[in-house]
């Protein structure tokens, strides 16, 4: 069963088509990596997931609903690149706010923080984080909610590789438990953590595939290297 599905999205931005008209599915309970350089349409198309973008034309629907409905809210946990977490308040009263929210209480904001690396710093002040922390802090407050959907953008941007690797491994845990992650980056080497792979360039999905078919596809065992090949194939001209 598909978690997300995607119908001739298209969004403009001014004259210009951002996203000039996708359509796929997200398979529940998987990692979908959306991959492609900055510019490609990433951040665009995970606003329109959450119902947080004006649309064009095009459908997209979440868990049976139209994205952006009003019962979605405590379903859907989305991640920006930039922290949305208040700066006045510490690391564990960021996270016990937003569970009351979610109607979650003390014991789920703690977990949440030790699953993003955050526990010996809870009561620090978040102004005081650097920028890796607080998307961390981010993180905290979106999987609190416990939502079947995640959303995420960029999420690993400034963080240490034993982090990125340690988050990975917590997304991958996450959606063996059922849970469907939607997880932007432009770094290939998280290609092979996702089950699923959505290739974008310049607003185009090129790919709808797996780590091991890019591979094929792009006859490289190199994941980089494969989507350069893909990206190419793409370009070419008929004679």
């Amino acid at each position: 069963m598909d978690a997300v599905t995607v119908s001739d999205l298209v969004v403009h931005r001014g004259k210009r088509a951002v996203l000039p008209g996708l359509s796929f599915a997200v398979p529940e309970g998987q990692v979908t990596g959306l991959l492609g350089p900055s510019g490609s349409g990433k951040s665009t198309l995970m606003r329109a997931i959450v119902g947080v973008q004006r649309v064009r034309s095009g459908t997209v629907t979440v868990l049976g609903s139209p994205a952006g409905s009003p019962g979605l809210r405590h379903r859907v946990g989305y991640v920006t690149q930039a922290p949305s977490v208040y700066a006045d308040l510490t690391v564990r009263e960021n996270a016990r706010y937003f569970a009351a929210l979610y109607g979650r209480g003390t014991r789920e904001a703690d977990a949440a923080l030790a699953d993003v690396g955050l526990g010996e710093a809870a009561g620090q002040l978040v102004a005081d984080l650097s920028g890796g922390q607080r998307g961390r802090v981010s993180l905290a407050c979106a999987l609190v909610s416990e939502p079947e959907v995640l959303v995420l953008d960029e999420p690993t941007v400034g963080l240490d590789p034993v982090l990125r690797v340690e988050l990975w491994e917590r997304f991958a845990a996450l959606a063996a438990a059922g849970t469907t992650l939607v997880v932007s980056s432009h770094v290939m080497d998280e290609a092979a953590r996702c089950d699923r792979l959505l290739l974008l360039r310049d607003g185009a999905l090129l790919a709808d595939t797996t780590p091991g078919q890019l591979r094929a596809d792009g006859r490289s065992q190199d994941l980089e290297e494969a989507f350069l090949n893909v990206v190419r194939a793409s370009e070419e001209v008929p004679a």
